[in-house]
């Protein structure tokens, strides 16, 4: 008996498990190059704090400041919510072919429906894979964003009682 198993076969079995496959993982790349910028973005501020001046008008150059460290955090949200359910309709599709499996072969043993649960396990943790570096990434860098802004905020007030 010759197996023809391989792990790139999980993720490219048919064509719906090849489109949720790419999908999945261009947004896994997508949301590894937001998490880099933010990081080289946060080290950079590390390294040359941001600073207010006394003649700035303090809401707009807060609000500026603040602007880029909020750029693309969007997408990292978007990633983190709605890849598990790609990867679920990942598994749903690989269960309906392991049940038309069973139909066309009017059996149910395990290499009839094993290759399906196969691809939709596969197609789960590609959802998952996506997912969870970015929620990760996506509540650390909104919290550091959030406390840049406070800090921003605190230092416009004390500006301001100072004129």
């Amino acid at each position: 008996m010759e197996s023809n198993f391989s792990l790139l076969s999980l993720f490219t079995g048919d064509w719906m498990t090849l489109f949720v496959s790419i999908v999945l993982l261009v947004f896994s790349v997508l949301s590894w190059a937001v998490i880099v910028e933010k990081i080289r973005l946060w080290h950079i501020v590390k390294r040359n704090p941001v600073k207010v001046g006394c003649n700035d008008n303090l809401n707009v150059a807060a609000e500026k400041l603040i602007r880029p460290f909020d750029k693309n955090l969007w997408f990292l949200s978007m990633v983190a919510y709605i890849s598990p359910f790609i990867g679920l309709f990942g598994t749903v599709w690989g269960v309906m072919d392991s049940f038309a499996a069973i139909g066309v072969n009017q059996s149910v043993s395990i290499g009839v429906i094993a290759p399906g649960l196969a691809v939709a396990l596969g197609t789960t943790a590609l959802g998952l894979i996506a997912a969870v570096p970015a929620a990760i990434a996506h509540q650390y860098f909104a919290k550091k964003a959030d406390d840049l802004y406070d800090k921003l905020a605190e230092t416009c007030c004390e500006l301001k009682t100072k004129k």
